[in-house]
């Protein structure tokens, strides 16, 4: 398996990250030239930005939990040389589902959809531990 074929859903999975940040920067400056929030609230540590600017800090959060296990074990297979065409798309599974999850937690917030996307996720992600670590553990 080809290193480009390995991390192209790494890649997205950093851009979607980084397409997040960009949004909520914009959004969070605009709540404060309105008014929504003020200086002193954010100072405070207060959860008193608006709801839109929550939702993108909310999806953004999450790029930090699940996401943190799929760059280590890419690291991982990759160091290791273990990826095939199993690993690669089950990866592919996985930032789809992130993509969807963030999807919809920045516009709708569905929970139903989103918990949807989110369990997606994490069957794909278990997956794709539990086989590395049989080709590690059982394989050798």
């Amino acid at each position: 398996m080809s290193d480009a074929a390995l991390l192209s859903p790494l890649f997205v999975e950093v851009a979607l990250t980084f397409a997040l940040l960009f949004w909520l920067g914009p959004t969070r400056r605009r709540a404060l030239r309105q008014g929504d929030v003020t200086l002193r609230d954010i100072a405070l540590g207060q959860k008193a930005w608006p709801q839109r600017a929550l939702q993108i800090a909310n999806a953004f959060d999450n790029q930090f939990q699940l996401p943190v296990l799929f760059y280590l074990l890419t690291a991982l297979v990759l160091i290791t040389r273990r990826a095939d065409l199993v690993f690669v798309g089950l990866a592919w599974i996985f930032v789809l589902s992130r993509l969807a999850h963030a999807a919809v937690h920045t516009t709708t917030n569905d929970i139903g959809r989103r918990f949807g996307a989110y369990v997606v996720g994490t069957l794909a992600l278990l997956a794709m531990w539990v086989v590395f670590a049989a080709q590690i553990l059982v394989l050798g």
